[in-house]
């Protein structure tokens, strides 16, 4: 093994260590609206999800420390019909990253089914899509 590749691996384990930790210490931020008479939606497996819009705030590291990203999802029938991302940029790299995210996610989650939803890199920003998926746990949670 390499040294430069023994610590990327070394980095990515610290670095999931650190959310790991901040995604246990902090409180739970998801809100939910269910969108009057909706009925539940019947979603691969056993899960049902309620109509609605739902959202949540997703943390992660980054090489400038913890950020956080906001996601706001539509629901109908268990499929995202809309999602928003709401920027909370420390820095210039930050904002720039989570921009990129927020203008290519919606292209890759709108008209799948929640459960279906899995996205490791958007737009050039991996590490955002860490705080995303983390913020879509939440809402489904939120939503059952």
């Amino acid at each position: 093994m390499n040294t430069s590749f023994r610590k990327s691996v070394f980095v990515g384990i610290a670095g999931l260590s650190l959310v790991g930790t901040a995604a246990g210490c902090a409180p739970g931020q998801a809100t939910g609206t269910q969108a009057t008479g909706a009925a539940p939606s019947a979603v691969a497996g056993s899960a049902t999800y309620k109509d609605g819009i739902y959202s949540a705030d997703g943390n992660y590291v980054s090489p400038n420390g913890t950020e956080t990203v906001g996601v706001k999802l539509t629901l109908t029938g268990g499929a995202v019909t809309d999602v928003q991302i709401t920027q909370h940029p420390s820095n210039p790299n930050t904002r720039k990253f989570q921009g990129e995210f927020a203008g290519g996610i919606h292209s890759q989650i709108v008209g799948k089914k929640l459960e279906e939803i899995k996205v490791s890199k958007v737009a050039g920003s991996s590490l955002t899509s860490g705080g995303f998926s983390q913020a879509v746990e939440k809402i489904k949670s939120e939503a059952k």
